[in-house]
């Protein structure tokens, strides 16, 4: 089969997940079709096979589908094993219990930050996210602080290749402006996020290094909580950050 063919299928199958997601009921075939953009022949062919597979199941006799356990079974096996997140999982738990805000484990994906794992704050008002969503590098406090761990040479060709789109109206859109605001961070020992990437969110961020992964942690709140707390949450982070690189030692896998 076509290479672009498989990642075609690939993304469609996500976007049937995705799609129940987002509807949180049983649908018919027409209507997820229709959802996700895909002529029915198609879609019915992916569903069959998902049906197939135990991961969709018939709901009133045939006309409407619904997801089984399977996909939460596979993805919570998955999720227990994963080679970060069983090792510094406690440690995020620990520091979102002290700041009560919501921390976040990312790692670096081209131009972009995934979110490996997301411990909601306890605030009744908190940022919220979920693992798996992207961010830019260049308007996330885990981004910035990866940019921080570059030399000059590599921070060139990675701005080079960033397009400065302007994702909120305090977004930093000029190169000079953004190697600004990543030396300051440097020197700060700490980098930060003001309404950047989502409108009155702060973030502040550092990375640890283990192994040959460059793993990125922050702790995000509403903006005026942040500004208030920032000093203490950075010094809480930066402890965190110290006791994860002293205690893990994750070799490669």
């Amino acid at each position: 089969m076509d290479a672009k063919i498989d990642i075609k299928t690939a993304g469609r199958t996500l976007d049937v997940f995705e799609a129940f997601e987002a509807i949180k009921k049983p649908t018919t075939l027409s209507e997820l079709a229709a959802y996700i953009g895909a002529p029915v022949s198609s879609c019915h062919g992916l569903v069959r096979t998902l049906r197939n597979r135990g991961y969709l199941y018939s709901v009133g006799g045939r006309s409407s589908l619904y997801p089984t356990k399977r996909l939460l079974e596979v993805a919570t096996t998955i999720a227990a094993n994963d080679p970060i997140l069983e090792q510094v999982g406690p440690m995020l738990a620990a520091l979102r219990d002290e700041t009560q805000e919501t921390v976040i484990l990312g790692k670096r994906q081209d131009s972009e930050v995934v979110y490996l794992e997301v411990v909601e704050g306890l605030h009744t008002i908190r940022y919220a996210a979920n693992p798996g969503k992207l961010v830019p590098l260049y308007s996330s406090a885990i981004g910035k602080s990866i940019l921080g761990q570059m030399n000059p040479t590599e921070l060139g060709r990675v701005f080079d290749g960033l397009e400065l789109s302007s994702i909120t109206d305090k977004t930093l859109t000029s190169t000079d402006a953004l190697l600004a605001d990543v030396n300051a961070g440097r020197e700060r020992g700490y980098f930060v996020t003001r309404g950047e990437n989502v409108t009155d969110v702060m973030a502040v961020a550092r990375t640890v290094r283990l192994g040959s992964n460059l793993i990125g942690i922050a702790i995000a709140g509403p903006l005026h909580r942040m500004s208030a707390n920032v000093d203490a949450y950075a010094a809480s982070l930066t402890e965190t950050c110290r006791q994860i690189e002293d205690s893990v030692g994750m070799p490669d896998r």
